[in-house]
């Protein structure tokens, strides 16, 4: 037992043998992954915003007939309407890639690592940061 199981969660103690420099890098691994977790929303807010704009096309093209603009609607229609963002690729595209090539690979080697260098203990890092920082017998300190 560690300095730092005192009190601590279970599912959260470091398993014997594990180092401090292992739990500092998996802390590394899993701070980039939720950096990578950030990322991913970011890219499903570029998608879903580049939805919503080209949807709102549909009005401004419209509004330009509307307005007798027809000439400036068409040219809308034809060359923005439905466009790929990237050549051969809608957002929805790009989005997939990103999964498949990169998000689903990094989360299984941070699992695996984890797996086998802390027994699949998630978030050791935190868990030990908690126990440094909390305050024993105050009530909003506690471990659980």
């Amino acid at each position: 037992m560690n300095e730092y199981d005192a009190g601590s969660i279970p599912a959260h103690q470091r398993p014997s043998g594990v180092s401090d420099a292992t739990v500092e890098a998996l802390g590394a691994l899993s701070k980039a992954l939720e950096t990578t977790e950030r990322a991913r929303g970011h890219l499903y807010e570029f998608h879903q915003l580049t939805g919503s704009a080209d949807f709102e096309l549909d009005r401004a093209v419209r509004l330009l007939r509307e307005a007798g603009h027809t000439g400036w609607a068409d040219r809308v229609e034809r060359e923005i309407v439905g466009r790929n963002v990237i050549p051969g690729h809608w957002t929805f595209q790009i989005v997939e890639a990103y999964n498949a090539t990169y998000y689903e690979p990094f989360k299984d080697v941070e699992a695996e690592a984890r797996g086998k260098l802390a027994d699949g203990v998630d978030h050791l890092f935190e868990a030990e940061l908690k126990e440094k920082r909390r305050t024993g017998g105050h009530p909003d300190h506690t471990a659980s």
